[in-house]
């Protein structure tokens, strides 16, 4: 009996280490030649989907990675290796509206309101990416976030027959960030479970054409 419940134990423990650590293995090892940190050597899409996040934290301070992603979506405009960029935000509270703020603040650093459009139904980076492809009729597109979350964005498009690269926005901060980077490995399992049920977005809708 104390036998039984000893490999009982091992084997739960032994389940719940490869369930942290599997899906982080997995995405890193299908996605690292498809992320890029230089302009000069990403390839151009039409498209850059965006991925949004609140303007601020709790604090009141700025969120550093609203600040760094937008910075890279304007410097990969501007580099010429996109040519409109699509936000994908939540937008689930009439208050609260993150691609409309990410959208404002895009064109006072100078892109042109024609060149973005704006996905209010990108609860989570799942329908983020999905309805890039269903909504939107783009299956070719940079991600643009950090390098963690472009990575998820990336692994979610190749399983729905989609040709993702990713741009990285600056790093935070390990101190900063502890918290996020504690929360993508819950989205990562989270992310198996969606896989395996081919769970659809929340919202679909019309088709818009991004030209």
């Amino acid at each position: 009996m104390i036998k039984l419940s000893y490999k009982i134990i091992i084997s739960i423990s032994f389940f719940l280490v490869a369930l942290f650590f599997v899906p982080d293995l997995l995405i890193h090892q299908t996605t690292k030649n498809k992320i890029f940190s230089s302009v000069d050597e990403i390839t151009y899409n039409k498209v850059g989907l965006l991925l949004g996040t609140s303007k601020y934290i709790r604090t009141g301070e700025i969120n550093l990675y609203y600040k760094y992603r937008i910075d890279a979506a304007v410097k990969l405009f501007e580099s010429g290796k996109i040519d409109y960029i699509l936000i994908s935000g939540d937008n689930g509270l009439v208050e609260y509206n993150e691609p409309k703020t990410i959208r404002n603040d895009l064109i006072e650093r100078g892109i042109p309101a024609k060149k973005i459009y704006l996905d209010y139904a990108g609860f989570r980076t799942w329908d983020s990416v999905i309805r890039a492809k269903k909504v939107f009729g783009e299956s070719k597109l940079t991600v643009i976030s950090q390098e963690f979350h472009n990575a998820r964005a990336i692994f979610i498009g190749q399983r729905n027959d989609m040709d993702l690269i990713g741009f990285n926005a600056k790093n935070v901060p390990y101190k900063y960030g502890k918290k996020i980077r504690l929360r993508e490995k819950f989205a990562r399992i989270n992310l198996l479970c969606d896989i395996l049920v081919n769970k659809q977005p929340k919202y679909l809708g019309t088709t818009i054409e991004i030209k």
